[in-house]
């Protein structure tokens, strides 16, 4: 996904300023694909520039209102039905897993289970932004019904990375278990 999509997407909903953007942003996108106030004013320019969005109106201090055009949504169309997502191919966390063997066991257990506080922490963030959307009553319109589905994937996603990570300390104690177990027995005559 590139923040262009993201951009165009949000703007099937109708009109809105980089200020509006950039809020709906910080509540629902930022889990998935964060951006800071200049890469998305930057992007807006850029939009515009290509003839994907236009200015729809503008209010006091320069504010700018933009809208889709006809190429910008045939532009999302194209993304969304002929483009290949991008796969999870690098994940940092995973490598440094392959090579937990060169510090000692309760380093390596340490690690795991900070990776499960971690997933833990972020479905609680993802838990009060279903909070909040169920408060804000966004109703049925197709970003809230679809923003919904992909919540609930990050919502199971942070509970599956959680058991995983308790799974893998033990793991390690499993390990270290039957390790004593082994050397204790080369100790004997």
């Amino acid at each position: 996904m590139s923040l262009r999509h993201a951009v165009l997407g949000l703007l099937t909903e109708g009109p809105a300023s980089g200020y509006d953007l950039l809020k709906v942003f910080e509540v629902s996108l930022a889990n998935v694909w964060p951006a800071t106030q200049s890469q998305l004013y930057g992007e807006l320019g850029r939009l515009a520039d290509a003839g994907l969005i236009e200015v729809v109106a503008e209010g006091p201090r320069g504010r700018k209102e933009y809208g889709l055009t006809d190429a910008g949504l045939t532009e999302l169309r194209r993304w969304l039905i002929e483009v290949e997502p991008e796969s999870f191919r690098r994940t940092d966390m995973l490598l440094r897993v392959f090579f937990l063997g060169v510090v000692r066991p309760e380093e390596a257990r340490a690690y795991l289970q900070e990776q499960g506080t971690v997933a833990a922490r972020a479905r609680e963030d993802l838990e009060e932004i279903r909070s909040a959307a169920e408060k804000g009553d966004l109703g049925n319109t197709p970003l809230a019904v679809y923003g919904r589905i992909a919540l609930e994937w990050g919502l199971r996603f942070t509970v599956m990375q959680r058991e995983w990570a308790e799974w893998a300390a033990r793991q390690i104690d499993q390990i270290e278990e039957q390790n004593s177990v082994g050397a204790s027995r080369q100790d004997l005559p």
